[in-house]
């Protein structure tokens, strides 16, 4: 392959991130954003056989340091690795270190083993962490709201991952207002409310804040999440304040049904 700038195949995001991790290594940010690539993009899982439905067969390589599966975050790498045509499935990164994560015995991820920037060796305790991390959600308020100002003072982290996050929830919700609130009886804090959601996404729509925390560096508790109709007055009250996130359902595509962890692994 050439090394001439205009002919080597593009970066992808997730080449960047780790790129910005690597010139970082004291940044726990950048190291989060890299994380947050891997698990919100999809990945291509190199396999022993043809996938027969829903059920794959993920090809395991035996290193003398545990068992490892490889994937790849375009077809295009994929290919260059193996050299050949080979069976393969598409998942969410987000399943597949929740799959390798709960395998016994623990299994290693390759990324882009020796085909990108991005090629990493993450070994089971580095997804163990991302499951764990991926489990995390919001506490989920029933107090009464007194009053509803505009958000200040948040992370600057937040908006960006808000922002990727429920744009992969699109169709679960009509839109998610971001407030300061007030509750009656005293507490403070800042609020996402759905309003609208679709029936039985609020496990979903949670899970996604989650991750949004989780991926800004910030403590799951900093962010409470509600659900309002409409027709609710509440929800007025939030359009009038709020800052709007839209959540719109793909085109032609139906919308799929829907303790803070410690520092982030460092990158070796």
């Amino acid at each position: 392959m050439s090394d001439d700038p205009e002919t080597l195949p593009p970066q992808t995001a997730l080449d960047h991130a780790w790129l910005a991790a690597l010139a970082a290594p004291e940044d726990d940010t950048a190291r989060l954003r890299f994380y947050a690539r891997l698990t919100e993009g999809e990945l291509f899982v190199l396999l022993e056989r043809e996938a027969k439905g829903a059920q794959i067969d993920p090809r395991v390589f035996p290193l003398e340091d545990g068992p490892m599966v490889v994937a790849f975050d375009t077809e295009a790498r994929l290919s260059e690795f193996t050299g050949l045509p080979a069976p393969y499935a598409a998942l969410p990164g987000r399943a597949l270190v929740e799959m390798l994560a709960a395998a016994d015995p623990p299994v290693a991820l390759g990324l882009n083993l020796g085909v990108a920037p991005s090629s990493r060796h993450l070994p089971p305790e580095v997804l163990t962490w991302l499951a764990e991390a991926l489990a995390q959600r919001p506490a989920e308020v029933s107090a009464r709201i007194e009053t509803v100002t505009a958000p200040a003072g948040l992370p600057e982290a937040l908006l960006p991952a808000l922002d990727a996050r429920l744009a992969r929830a699109g169709g679960l919700a009509a839109a998610a207002w971001l407030v300061a609130v007030r509750y009656a009886g005293g507490g403070q804090g800042h609020l996402l409310a759905f309003v609208d959601p679709a029936p039985g996404a609020e496990p979903t729509l949670a899970r996604a804040l989650g991750e949004a925390l989780t991926f800004s560096g910030i403590e799951a508790g900093a962010l409470d999440i509600a659900f309002f109709e409409a027709s609710d007055p509440a929800a007025a009250r939030l359009a009038r304040v709020g800052l709007r996130f839209d959540l719109p359902a793909p085109a032609n595509t139906p919308a799929a049904p829907p303790s803070p962890p410690n520092r982030p692994p460092r990158l070796r």
